[in-house]
């Protein structure tokens, strides 16, 4: 009976374990993507970021790029600071590790016109993703399907315990 128990168990926690590590996928600036339009200090705000979650910057390849930047070349809008510069028009950026990110288009002038987004990573890959307490309209759809799986999830969990118990 005992082993029947700790079958149980471990079976919960395997159908549990995944629902709680699934990382998120953020659509930079949502249906405006990645563009002079995007106001990304509002977007970002009320997100919750964790290790493992991936930025989509979506864009014309030819109009803008995206850059990893540092504090300091972010508050100048330095281009020439960059640590790293992506620019295909759908670029996905995993986020490998917790800490303030800070990214911007280095074509000229767009940096200052507000195309600049700095986000803070919360560490730890056990971090669940919950939904923003306020999400923006447009991202709202994605936040609550990461959130219902997760429901859903935990309450087929729930029925195999009462099944094995």
């Amino acid at each position: 009976m005992a082993s029947k128990q700790m079958l149980a168990i471990l079976a919960v926690v395997a159908v549990i374990l995944p629902s709680i590590t699934m990382a998120t996928e953020f659509i930079v600036g949502d249906e405006v993507g990645w563009s002079l339009k995007g106001n990304y200090t509002a977007w970002a705000m009320g997100k919750v970021f964790n290790v493992g979650d991936t930025l989509v910057f979506n864009y014309p390849s030819d109009k803008h790029n995206v850059q990893k930047i540092g504090l300091d070349g972010f508050k100048a809008c330095d281009s020439s600071k960059a640590l790293e510069t992506v620019k295909t028009g759908k670029d996905v950026i995993t986020l490998a590790k917790p800490g303030k990110k800070w990214y911007i288009c280095g074509i000229s002038g767009h940096c200052d016109a507000g195309m600049k987004l700095v986000i803070n990573v919360a560490g730890g890959a056990m971090a669940p993703t919950l939904p923003p307490t306020a999400p923006s309209p447009d991202s709202s759809a994605h936040m609550t399907a990461a959130f219902c799986s997760k429901l859903v999830m935990g309450a087929l969990s729930l029925v195999m315990a009462f099944i094995l118990f």
